[in-house]
């Protein structure tokens, strides 16, 4: 495998690999897109884009909270299925507690005056997570608004609050464990421990996009990710638009999805992740 740095600019995306230089424009390639049933992303960049600004980071997790309606959309309406985005990890409750509880806030908020433009738009809503630890009244915002939006079909939106890939699957053991009484763990394997995943409705993600720079996947969706194509780009969340959504989906059409087998492209791109930045 050769090391591959995707570049990308308002007008042109770059795929660099070997010695050639390939010009690709994403607007181009979208009618023709293999278009994942799947997307995970991991919302980063808030705190950075608030203090570039120089906002409270309150502010900055306000504006992110505000983008997650136009990305939703712009997924449903090239024909994704489900995105599950990356709210909360477990790992989160070491920040500030005033930072804490302004993203808690924003997630019982979000809960409370999103329902109706989710049943218009036909989005479901699922959170996935420890929500145990969430206040009864987050609790009963979560309860309400899955149950309210139940009934949609046109793309499942799943929250992870108070989530971690370990979490879950450690979570998913006890569950089969629950389950099968008397039975020794020898006797589990992967097929009958799936269904007890926090995300066991949905298929494995296709693409996991990482927004603000980092090249790490943080605990998210370690189970389901393991044949998930990485995409990094250096946008922070809150500037994160639908054509930069479309600069990854062009950059999935490029993918050869193996899944260990041989390949069936003779020109796809076969690096395990990429890297999106805005100069070369």
């Amino acid at each position: 495998m050769h090391p591959l740095i995707f570049c990308n600019s308002t007008k042109t995306v770059y795929f660099f690999r070997k010695l050639s230089l390939q010009k690709v424009k994403p607007s181009s390639l979208l009618p023709e897109t293999p278009i994942p049933q799947h997307i995970a992303v991991i919302m980063d960049g808030n705190r950075r884009w608030a203090k570039s600004l120089g906002l409270p980071t309150a502010l900055g997790h306000a504006s992110g909270a505000r983008r997650v309606r136009g990305i939703v959309q712009a997924c449903a309406d090239r024909g994704v299925r489900f995105i599950t985005l990356f709210a909360f990890s477990t790992e989160n409750w070491s920040r500030p507690p005033s930072e804490v509880s302004s993203l808690l806030g924003l997630l019982a908020l979000y809960l409370q005056k999103e329902v109706k433009d989710m049943n218009t738009k036909g989005v479901r809503l699922k959170v996935v997570g420890d929500t145990s630890k969430f206040t009864p009244r987050i609790q009963a915002l979560i309860r309400d608004a899955e149950a309210n939006t139940a009934h949609n079909t046109t793309i499942t939106l799943t929250i992870a609050a108070n989530y971690g890939g370990r979490w879950d699957v450690l979570q998913a053991v006890k569950a089969w464990q629950a389950g099968h009484p008397g039975e020794s763990a020898a006797s589990m394997d992967e097929k009958s421990l799936s269904p007890y995943l926090a995300l066991a409705y949905a298929p494995d993600p296709e693409l996991l996009i990482r927004t603000g720079g980092e090249s790490r996947i943080s605990n998210f969706m370690l189970w389901q990710a393991a044949y998930t194509e990485l995409f990094f780009t250096d946008v922070l969340w809150p500037s994160y638009t639908a054509k930069e959504l479309d600069v990854a989906l062009a950059w999935y059409a490029q993918r050869d999805r193996r899944f260990g087998g041989a390949s069936t492209l003779p020109h796809a791109v076969n690096s395990n992740a990429v890297f999106a930045n805005n100069s070369f």
